[in-house]
């Protein structure tokens, strides 16, 4: 059994993906979890590769859903990211990439490119 809120980040991620495929990404892995983190939807943008953040919320209290990707939350997204790549390509040269957030709010999506650089 899901729980509601649950249910809403999983639609909230498959309008996101289905926002950014629109848009030209492609899809290469969706929620992808490790020790320090997830990442909710990992995507291609030309030769980039782009990890993206999902997040939604009902109304624009407290900052909304794009600032709740406060700075805790970006570090382990870059660790996340950090282990993915490793886990993908080793070693060897990583390709190019950044972070986006996809922020829903009151149902409508904003996706920030190039949201924040890891540190």
């Amino acid at each position: 059994m899901v729980a509601p809120r649950q249910r809403e980040g999983f639609d909230a991620e498959a309008r996101a993906e289905a926002y950014l495929g629109e848009r030209g990404l492609v899809t290469i892995e969706r929620n992808v979890r490790f020790r320090g983190g997830e990442i909710d939807l990992v995507m291609r943008d030309g030769s980039n590769w782009v990890f993206v953040e999902v997040r939604s919320r009902r109304d624009a209290r407290f900052g909304g859903a794009a600032a709740s990707v406060d700075r805790r939350k970006q570090q382990r997204l870059a660790l996340a990211a950090q282990l993915y790549l490793l886990r993908r390509f080793g070693q060897r040269g990583w390709p190019a990439c950044r972070f986006d957030v996809v922020a829903f709010e009151a149902g409508e999506p904003r996706w920030i490119r190039g949201a924040f650089e890891a540190a």
